[in-house]
């Protein structure tokens, strides 16, 4: 019987399966390797290598759970695995591969025609191509059935007009998938749009001076008059089709905070046993350890709740609520417990050499998108009553 186990009380870890622990092996060594060396430089400089798209191809990360097109067929709980060790190096990471995983990959696959998917998905999957998903605007952000975007047909197509903000990738995209209502604004008129870099009409623009999410490329798609032929729709069925996009982004956001968390514990752990303090390692003091408690407590309540979600996608049943429980509940979690480990570190805290304050501001922007923490409280608030707030 295995003694003491501190760190998986739960034993989340071992209970997985072979195929899992490998995969898991492999991107934590990836992301040590390759990942971590250069972070906190690229961080300064917001830099992004884009040669790791295709290194992210190459280990099966993008589209990992689809059995099609080169995807690698994994489990959920795989994906949640692949955000978990990928987002303790830093959130841009992750979301550069929950985005062309979960709201590039997965609507083409879920909702594209045969020739959609042989077109776009092996380059998607393979990384030789680069994606985002053009939902949220300036003025509808927590409510985008305000989007202002528009389209119209047109001939043997349609002809669209807007702008998106604040999205992932858009600078660095070769596919967009654009979301737009009708010319009269119709809520329920939303459609799904694939757009390719260098159509005429399109244009993106950098989101200048971020202090959180450095290392990824953010900002605008500019739409004026570009042309989608009907064989660029996708073939959606109203807001159920945006909203299953986002709840797979969710589910990849709720693995990965815990990472970034699991990250600052490690290193505040290790920091307070071995800081002398008042003649004794500062770990000894009951306030410290009170904390590193708290911290272990809420991170594996975290992952048992996150591999019990998994389980259940992978038997294809609802997940609606449990997604909104996790997104809402660990990203509110693991912002307080990045700040306690910020907080137990001192001055030595805001070091960038220690990575936490990095996180910490990372998570901040991390908590807001993909449905923040009071707009999964009035989805779960709806869903226990049928009565809308909102």
């Amino acid at each position: 019987m295995k003694q003491n186990s501190w760190f998986d009380p739960f034993f989340v870890f071992e209970s997985l399966s072979e195929e899992d622990k490998l995969i898991q092996k492999n991107v934590k060594n990836f992301s040590e390797d390759v990942l971590k060396p250069n972070v906190v430089e690229y961080n300064k400089n917001h830099h992004f290598d884009l040669e790791l798209y295709k290194e992210f191809g190459k280990l099966g990360l993008l589209g990992s759970t689809l059995k099609t097109h080169g995807g690698s067929g994994a489990s959920y709980t795989a994906y949640g695995l692949i955000a978990y060790e990928i987002e303790k190096i830093d959130s841009s990471y992750r979301s550069s591969i929950s985005v062309q995983s979960s709201l590039v990959i997965n609507p083409i696959n879920s909702f594209g025609s045969k020739e959609q998917k042989d077109k776009y998905l092996p380059d998607l999957i393979s990384g030789n191509k680069i994606g985002c998903f053009g939902l949220t605007e300036t003025e509808a952000g927590s409510d985008p059935s305000s989007m202002k975007t528009t389209y119209k047909k047109y001939q043997d197509g349609y002809i669209l007009n807007g702008s998106k903000h604040w999205i992932t990738n858009s600078p660095i995209a070769d596919i967009f998938i654009v979301w737009a209502l009708n010319e009269n604004c119709e809520t329920n008129s939303i459609k799904g749009f694939i757009l390719e870099k260098g159509v005429k009409g399109l244009s993106t623009k950098v989101i200048e001076n971020k202090t959180s999410l450095k290392i990824s490329p953010t900002g605008q798609i500019l739409i004026e008059n570009v042309f989608v032929h009907d064989s660029d729709c996708l073939e959606t069925s109203g807001w159920s089709s945006v909203f299953s996009c986002l709840n797979k982004a969710r589910f990849g956001i709720s693995w990965g905070v815990l990472g970034s968390a699991t990250e600052c514990w490690l290193i505040a752990k290790e920091y307070v046993e071995n800081r002398i303090m008042f003649k004794k390692p500062l770990a000894s003091n009951q306030l410290i350890q009170k904390k590193l408690a708290d911290i272990q407590t809420e991170i594996n309540l975290g992952l048992a709740s996150c591999i019990l979600t998994s389980k259940a996608m992978d038997q294809d049943r609802d997940t609606i609520n449990a997604i909104s429980v996790l997104k809402r509940n660990n990203c509110k979690k693991s912002l307080d417990i990045v700040r306690n480990c910020r907080d137990m570190l001192g001055a030595n805290g805001l070091v960038e050499e220690y990575h936490i304050m990095r996180h910490l501001v990372n998570l901040e922007t991390v908590k807001t998108y993909e449905g923040a923490e009071d707009i999964h409280a009035l989805i779960l608030g709806k869903n226990q009553t049928n009565i809308s707030s909102f």
